[in-house]
């Protein structure tokens, strides 16, 4: 008769080693350490990508020259990425003052930094296929919690002066003159600042949404065990919407880089490729699509944008605002009807993606209707990060503005006709990519057998 513990089951020992839950070499760290520093490496990471994206696209708009304030610039351009807020104002003497406003996101540096700082966030949650929520919680609230200070840095940092020459002296500037001689503006300045609570207000918006939509568009990263439901339903279209968004970055960023190498002007292009490219990319994508934009530029200011957008928004005259739309482009260049078969293309082909990473039992109604809402929520979040708002003037005696050193760029979508048409595209799109994907394999579903073989007759004769 053996012993009690030879039938008993065996305990194994515990995992140890570099691969084990809570050791590093051999060595334990413990969690809280380790989420801090893997939280560090997001963080580090978004704003290095940010800033070497945004330090490349002043460059090449020539900001390198600015007299001692490179450096200023550079940590705004990252701010407003982030979501901050800039505010410009100045002084021109004791009779005479500068105002202006500035509201506008560069979306190469924040897509970016979006995709950089998503990535890192995500890589310890690959590979697993439950994480708890109270990791997840502490992930984030790590994240966002270094985001903000770091963010509260840069804003401090986002301060500057420039001085600006109005010609004193010159026969060809008596306006300049009259300021010089008579209201004591020889030296006027111009400068920004950053309003550090809008900023930081908004900066948490941002970076909740960055890592909100790298989990749901994130195929392989855990989830808490409640969510695992609404993955199939949410994943598929979410990635493929950020896949639509890419690609007509990708686009764009082709026919840049062939305007800078055939029109001239290569490094005004290259500004705007380093720096605006999304701007006009996602635009693109809402004309394509039927939806519309209202705007106007007024005074020697422009739009870094294509010469047919900035004609479009100078058509209005000094007080109306001119509608930016496919039929108002297609009225200045004929080849902006190429916009409407390209949304087509992309956009269907985002929902054959959507379809074919959906499990096989996905109708294509369903599809329809998870396309049909991703679209319509993905446009309802991109569409206002393409609004403008710049204005800078010179007033006297704080009454009037001088027309001639000032000037005003509006630029302003219709993001709920643009968000409606996405989601009967995306409807529409759904449908025919689902029954596009059908005869497509699906995620866990098995190849099809092979017919087994038919019975070969034996040589000789038929068989006994």
């Amino acid at each position: 008769m053996g012993s009690v513990s030879s039938r008993l089951p065996s305990t194994p020992p515990p995992a140890t080693g570099p691969g084990a839950p809570g050791t590093s070499g051999g060595a334990s760290v413990p969690a809280g350490l380790r989420i801090a520093v893997q939280a560090l490496a997001a963080v580090v990471a978004g704003y290095v990508a940010m800033g070497v994206v945004a330090g490349l696209g002043l460059w090449a708009a020539g900001a390198a020259d600015l007299p001692g304030g490179f450096a200023a610039v550079l940590a705004a351009v990252v701010v407003m990425a982030a979501g901050g807020q800039v505010e410009i104002a100045g002084s021109a003497g004791s009779f005479a003052g500068t105002q202006g406003e500035l509201t506008a996101m560069p979306l190469t540096v924040t897509l970016v930094g979006a995709l950089v700082t998503g990535a890192v966030f995500l890589l310890p949650l690959r590979h697993h296929a439950v994480a708890p929520a109270r990791e997840l919680a502490a992930r984030a609230a790590a994240v966002v919690v270094l985001w903000l200070a770091a963010l509260a840095g840069l804003s401090a940092a986002a301060r500057h002066d420039f001085p600006l020459t109005l010609g004193v002296g010159d026969p060809q500037e008596p306006l300049a003159d009259l300021f010089g001689e008579l209201l004591d503006a020889t030296e006027p300045t111009v400068g920004f600042r950053t309003v550090v609570g809008a900023t930081l207000g908004y900066g948490l918006l941002w970076i909740l949404g960055v890592l909100l939509v790298a989990l749901l568009v994130s195929r392989r990263s855990a989830l808490p065990a409640r969510l695992l439901r609404y993955q199939e339903a949410v994943r598929p279209a979410a990635s493929a919407m950020l896949l639509l968004l890419l690609a007509y970055v990708a686009v764009g960023l082709v026919i840049g880089l062939v305007v800078a190498a055939t029109k001239g002007h290569a490094a005004e292009t290259l500004a705007v490729v380093l720096l605006g490219l999304p701007n006009v990319s996602w635009l693109a994508l809402g004309v394509g699509i039927g939806g519309s934009w209202e705007g106007r530029v007024d005074g020697p200011f422009g739009l870094p944008m294509p010469q047919i957008l900035d004609a479009v928004l100078r058509g209005g005259g000094e007080t109306d605002l001119s509608t930016v739309d496919l039929s108002s482009l297609a009225a200045q260049d004929g080849r902006a009807w190429w916009l409407l078969p390209i949304a087509a293309v992309l956009v269907l082909a985002a929902a054959f993606v959507a379809a074919v990473r959906s499990p096989a039992r996905v109708r294509p109604w369903r599809n329809a209707l998870h396309v049909g809402v991703a679209f319509a929520l993905t446009m309802l979040a991109v569409t206002p990060l393409t609004l403008v708002e710049a204005r800078f003037g010179l007033s006297i005696l704080g009454i009037g503005d001088l027309s001639a050193l000032g000037g005003e760029v509006v630029l302003r979508p219709h993001v709920w006709l643009t968000a409606g048409l996405a989601l009967l595209w995306g409807l529409v799109a759904g449908f025919l990519g689902g029954l596009l994907a059908t005869r497509v394999r699906h995620p866990g579903q098995l190849p099809p057998k092979a017919p087994p073989p038919a019975d070969r007759p034996t040589p000789g004769g038929p068989p006994l």
